[in-house]
């Protein structure tokens, strides 16, 4: 009780005074944030499109021009994000999602959490419908794409913080600005667990379910400039190879998920270094220099090696927004988000939400999608780069969907995955006919 006392004091003192002071109070806040206990009963998804102004090619779905910001602005009006809009309210959606942008124009709808997957699909159809609206009043289109196989990367975004992204990237390899500008997801969360132990059942099952699901709902085959080689999923080849120490956590060595997440977090390098100052502008005015000392992790922001550097230490803030650079396969921001599912065809997304749904459904749900999959823990490469291919995959991924049409919670969740659980039997990705690109 008294280790659990003192870690609540903890995780207390930093909200109350924004400081961090120690590693010590920087891992208990981390924990206390990134991994909210309570009963598990909600989900969320984000969903993800590319953009084009105008018609699009009959060179490809997405080889027509990306559309200016001002455009996008425009169209989106009261519900435009203030990355693009500085004095935009940013309403919520009728639905309750609110719309982003990323780096390259594409476009995100990032849900309210529901109860159940069912009014989740409903809400986010409703609110995906309005978006399409909205952007079609500007010759605006979204594409279903989850990899950009046509326009070379082109950053639209001017914030400090997708520049230093950039220049950070730029020095490992050609993944970093790809993945910026040329992807996009289906990402679905779930909560955290009701308590430690139902935390770490439900984080490991997440992991481990992940390389088989990836294989499952892969559909990009092609990204224009990367390197050459067939993959099933370039899109998560770019999120694996673009910066290791961010992407892919050394799970196999941590004992307790919580702890393990609070260490890793602190020692991975910093991607870019807030600049109060900056916060006030408008995008495109320039900044201070966000870029941050080659190699330095916020443990050596913390502790005291990066005075000479940045002028001061960080606070809680700061760790916040260190917490937003990181981007494994499974991330923890209070909820468990799941990352390594691509951008479905058409309205496709609705069948990853069902099946995470169901594969997080119960405690022994939980524990058989484990051992179902523990043959294949870690197994992202191969996962990415043969997807169906791969026999063993493709057995694991059948047999994970079969489990997840036995728990789920609709009739229409269920025909929804043993649809999919047939197309996975014959190997065929989403989409393998090549409809429901274009919106």
């Amino acid at each position: 009780m008294a280790v659990t006392l003192e870690h609540s004091e903890l995780v207390s003192r930093v909200i109350h005074d924004g400081e961090l002071g120690s590693r010590a109070a920087a891992e208990a806040y981390i924990g206390g944030v990134c991994f909210k206990q309570g009963p598990p009963t909600l989900i969320g998804a984000e969903l993800e499109w590319l953009t084009v102004q105008g018609e699009c090619s009959a060179s490809g779905p997405s080889a027509a021009p990306r559309p200016q910001l001002t455009a996008l602005a425009d169209a989106l009006g009261p519900y435009a994000p203030r990355s693009i809009a500085p004095d935009s309210p940013e309403l919520a959606l009728p639905g309750g999602s609110r719309v982003t942008i990323e780096p390259g124009g594409q476009i995100e709808l990032s849900s309210a959490p529901f109860a159940d997957a069912a009014q989740l699909n409903t809400s986010l159809r409703d609110d995906a419908r309005l978006l399409r609206e909205l952007l079609e009043s500007r010759s605006i289109r979204t594409v279903s794409v989850a990899a950009d196989a046509d326009r070379r990367p082109k950053r639209l975004l001017q914030l400090p913080r997708y520049r230093a992204m950039e220049q950070t990237f730029a020095g490992i390899g050609p993944f970093g600005k790809l993945m910026m500008c040329n992807t996009a997801a289906t990402q679905v969360s779930v909560d955290a667990g009701a308590d430690r132990a139902d935390i770490a059942a439900r984080w490991t099952a997440l992991y481990a379910i992940g390389p088989a699901l990836l294989a499952a709902f892969a559909c990009s085959p092609a990204l224009r400039g990367a390197p050459a080689g067939e993959w099933a999923s370039q899109r998560m080849r770019a999120w694996l190879r673009l910066d290791n120490a961010r992407t892919r956590p050394p799970l196999m060595d941590w004992v307790d998920p919580i702890h393990g997440y609070s260490r890793w977090a602190l020692d991975v390098p910093l991607l870019c270094v807030r600049r109060p100052d900056d916060d006030a502008r408008a995008p495109g005015d320039g900044d201070t220099g966000w870029s941050p000392p080659p190699g330095a992790t916020f443990a050596d922001w913390l502790s005291g090696a990066l005075d000479d550097e940045v002028g001061r230490r960080p606070d809680r803030n700061d760790l916040d927004y260190h917490l937003t650079t990181l981007f494994p396969p499974v991330r923890a921001s209070g909820y468990l988000e799941v990352r390594y599912i691509d951008a479905q065809p058409g309205d496709g997304w609705t069948v990853p939400i069902h099946v995470l749904d169901a594969l997080m459904s119960s405690r022994a749900v939980v524990a058989e999608a484990t051992a179902i999959a523990a043959p294949l823990a870690g197994h992202w490469l191969d996962a990415a780069r043969y997807g169906l291919a791969d026999l063993d995959i493709r057995a694991v991924a059948v047999e994970l969907l079969t489990l997840a049409a036995a728990h789920a919670a609709t009739d229409e969740a269920v025909r929804e995955i043993e649809a999919a659980t047939q197309r996975c039997r014959s190997g065929q990705g989403p989409g393998a006919d090549g409809s429901g690109a274009v919106s």
